[in-house]
């Protein structure tokens, strides 16, 4: 079993106590977030996938309580990542806090931050007791959406509030360029270079590791092989490792494509069963996600086939293959991204996509309650009049039907409005539209 020194030996690297830590680019929107849910009597949790960014957010928290005022020594963040701890249980945690108190001596209410907590079985009801003993105030972090879910839900229920990071936006890909768009005015003069750090955006999308280094292809497949191996393979004991990884690779190749659990059983030789199984862990590890078509019959959702999405574009680039020959494909993907973005941070809003028995489709349909807010084709490039009509027309009958009027097309480049059917289409750039991203 590790030693005491041996732990604070660890703890002393991971920590402000006598040295600053790279907490790298401040992400503001998060950090916002987070101070806003440390005032509440309740566990903190950032969720997200591997790499998104978590552990970087959990360092900056820490610095900005020290810079308002928190003793240094009054902040614990364990890396449960770092290869010096080999076991993992609840003995571990205990040792490791009473080392903290030992040796820190904090006066006050100590933050006690824990990095990829899921590692320690069962640890939910450590953070519970420190909680409601209302000795510490504990941050977690963790890659699966599991993190709050099944039993630790039960166990923290109204105890815990949570934040969902994801790879950088496009906006904060801007800002790690050092490119700031300050207003409108910014917006009409950097064009140039804004369209032209899309293109590498929509290549190598938002990790902020990726982003920050030259050997993003590198970076991107160890970033996969982690999330197999680490998030899925090993959590949940999963013997057909080929298997896993031919479906992910399947999937990460066809974003933006329609299927059905069932059509893949030929391909893999497995049972629909484990593919769903299989596809589930995936979404719960928030490595892609899938979207279901608009129906007010919940049967019919779910026997109807489902669209998949990365959730980074970078991977399906590494992981597949490049997807510069359809930009459509990309270009939905991404948009699909920010969209998930508002079902996270907005219960009440769901994303679909509509299909008619006529195989017209419209990319996204956004409802919020009861009622359809929005609808949104992606599509890359509208110069052959065949592709435009043909996106004209699903939306127009999408908008009969659903009884919505604000409709959407996101482009490459055009922009601008026009009437069809007494219908007020407004077109946007992509790069506008993840600048922007208001609902009109």
């Amino acid at each position: 079993m590790i030693d005491k020194n041996q732990i604070l030996e660890i703890l002393e690297d991971w920590n402000f106590w006598k040295k600053e830590l790279d907490s790298g680019y401040e992400r503001e929107k998060y950090l916002e977030l987070a101070f806003k849910f440390l005032n509440p009597n309740v566990i903190l949790s950032f969720i997200g996938v591997r790499r998104s960014g978590k552990s970087y957010l959990m360092r900056q928290l820490a610095k900005k309580l020290i810079e308002k005022g928190s003793e240094k020594n009054r902040i614990l963040i364990i890396n449960f990542e770092d290869r010096r701890f080999t076991e993992f249980n609840l003995e571990l945690l205990d040792r490791i806090y009473e080392t903290y108190l030992e040796n820190l001596n904090p006066k006050n209410k100590p933050y006690v931050f824990l990095d990829e907590i899921h590692k320690i079985p069962k640890w939910e009801k450590w953070a519970r007791t420190m909680h409601e003993l209302n000795k510490a105030k504990i941050i977690v972090s963790g890659s699966s959406s599991e993190l709050i879910s099944g039993e630790l839900a039960t166990v923290l229920t109204g105890r815990h509030l949570d934040i969902n990071v994801f790879p950088l936006s496009f906006k904060e890909f801007l800002c790690f360029k050092k490119l700031n768009i300050k207003d409108k005015l910014d917006l009409i003069s950097k064009k140039i270079e804004i369209k032209k750090l899309l293109k590498e955006y929509s290549e190598f999308g938002g990790f902020p590791e990726v982003v920050l280094n030259e050997e993003k292809k590198i970076l991107l497949l160890t970033c996969f092989d982690d999330i197999l191996t680490e998030d899925i393979e090993k959590r949940y004991k999963v013997r057909e490792g080929e298997k896993l990884r031919a479906l992910a690779k399947f999937y990460l190749t066809n974003i933006s494509n329609l299927i059905t659990f069932n059509s893949l059983k030929k391909y893999l030789e497995l049972s629909t069963d484990t593919i769903e199984k299989f596809s589930s862990y995936f979404e719960k590890n928030n490595l892609l996600f899938f979207i279901k078509p608009f129906s007010f019959k919940i049967k019919e959702q779910e026997k109807s086939p489902r669209k998949i999405y990365s959730m980074d574009i970078g991977l399906s680039n590494a992981i597949g293959f490049k997807f510069s020959s359809n930009f459509g494909r990309l270009y939905e993907n991404i948009v699909a991204i920010e969209l998930k973005k508002k079902i996270m941070e907005n219960a009440d809003i769901e994303i679909y996509y509509w299909k008619n028995i006529k195989h017209e489709e419209v990319d996204f349909v956004i409802k919020q309650g009861l009622k359809v807010r929005q609808l949104i084709q992606v599509c890359y490039d509208l110069s052959d009049i065949e592709t435009k009509e043909r996106e004209l027309k699903a939306l127009v009958k999408a908008s009969k039907e659903l009884k919505c009027n604000n409709l959407f097309i996101i482009t490459d480049d055009k922009e601008g409005e026009e009437k069809i059917k007494n219908k007020k289409i407004k077109y946007i750039p992509l790069w506008k539209w993840l600048l922007i991203n208001k609902e009109k």
